[in-house]
Formats: C-alpha cells, structure tokens, sequence
C-alpha cells in the first residue's frame, strides 16, 4: 500500500540553520512527535550522518527503521534499509534560501508491508506533513534566535 506526502512552508531563519536541524539526527524526538529514538550508526567521511536507527510511531503503529542519508549543500534525503511495518520509505527535504530565510519542501514515499483503513492511513499523512512543517519551523526558528 503506498502513501505519499509533500508540502512546502516557509521557515523565517537561514537554510544553514535549518541544514544544521536536520543533521542533527539525535535531536529528532525533540521537534518531531512520531520519533521516539534517533541514533546515528555510522557518518559519511565528512562527518553527516549516513546510517540511521530510529524508533517512529504513528497512527498507533511503533516501528524500528534503518535509514540511509545522503546530503548536498541544500537537501537532505533518505532511504529505507530495514524496517517492521514498511517495505520501502523516500524521504527528501530541500531547502531554498529566500529574502525573509528558508523555504522548505519535505516529500516522503513509503510503502507499507500490511494494509490499513484508509483512515489511519490518512491520519498517518497529516502527522508526517504537520511534524515537518510545525515541528521543523518550531525548531529552526528557536535555534536561530539562541
């Protein structure tokens, strides 16, 4: 059962902070609701994380997933390797910088092992888009006023 969700907002702080947020993978259950555990199992050789564990509910469903990233200057993108509940998972964000900070797009694909009432299903989109928009602004714009 595949899913899909996107969205783009605006974050009023530079794209380099927002990077920053999303390099720092153990800070995830702090901005973002469904993650309950971020930990990064290996770095690319300039440091970025590259294999990553977390611990993500949602829509009820808890599940442990192993995700590789990769980054440029301005994205940040990740593919699943292993995970209970999904048999495949892109993610992507992109940040563009714009006169009052950053605009942000946040795409993710996942495809789902086990079907599920289209409620849920649903429920589970709206979580994914509201944490990226709402979690991810609330704190880039924090770290930005520090």
């Amino acid at each position: 059962m595949a899913v899909s969700a996107n969205i783009e907002f605006d974050v009023a702080a530079p794209s380099a902070v927002v990077m920053e947020v999303l390099m720092d993978i153990e800070s995830l259950p702090e901005w973002s609701g469904p993650h309950k555990e971020a930990e990064v199992l290996s770095s690319h050789d300039d440091g970025t994380p590259e294999k990553v564990r977390m611990v993500v509910t949602a829509a009820g469903i808890s599940d442990e997933q192993t995700c590789t990233y990769e980054w440029t200057d301005n994205s940040c993108e990740w593919h699943l390797i292993e995970s209970n509940q999904l048999s495949e998972q892109h993610g992507k964000y992109t940040v563009t910088e714009t006169d009052k900070g950053a605009r942000v797009r946040f795409d993710l694909a996942v495809e789902l092992k086990i079907k599920l009432p289209g409620l849920i299903v649903k429920r589970a989109q709206k979580m994914a888009v509201d944490t990226a928009r709402k979690g991810l602004t609330a704190e880039v714009e924090k770290r930005a006023a520090a």
